[in-house]
């Protein structure tokens, strides 16, 4: 799914490199940082058997818009949530909710030519 978005301008290298986080044997999220030429080894980590019916997330970000955001794929694999977490664009007729319009133009696409079936889409004010 990553690599369906890297044509549309994502990268899993933010600004302080790759973030990435796997649920542990407590159910939590482990996060972790590896350097920006990584990204290989980081996907293929998160994809492992070692990982599957565990929670993985990782950071994408878009360097032309600086915004990004995180990428979080459920134990079943079947569902994956984004949360704009980096420099979220914000609507100009209300600071305090996202540009959501923004996102769904710029990762849907995407998502779709990764077998994306359906989304859904809601944000909370801040």
């Amino acid at each position: 799914m990553v690599n369906s978005l890297s044509p549309l301008g994502w990268s899993p290298a933010e600004l302080l490199g790759i973030s990435y986080a796997r649920e542990d044997e407590d159910g939590d999220l482990d996060w972790k940082s590896a350097a920006f030429d990584s990204e290989n080894a980081v996907i293929g980590d998160l994809d492992s058997s070692q990982n599957q019916g565990r929670t993985v997330g990782i950071s994408i970000y878009h360097q032309a818009a600086k915004t990004g955001g995180l990428l979080l794929f459920f134990a079943d694999r079947k569902q994956v949530s984004f949360s704009p977490s980096i420099n979220r664009r914000k609507l100009a007729v209300a600071d305090e909710m996202t540009d959501l319009p923004w996102y769904l133009d710029r990762i849907l696409p995407g998502l779709f030519t990764a077998g994306l079936l359906g989304y859904q889409a809601q944000d909370i004010t801040d």
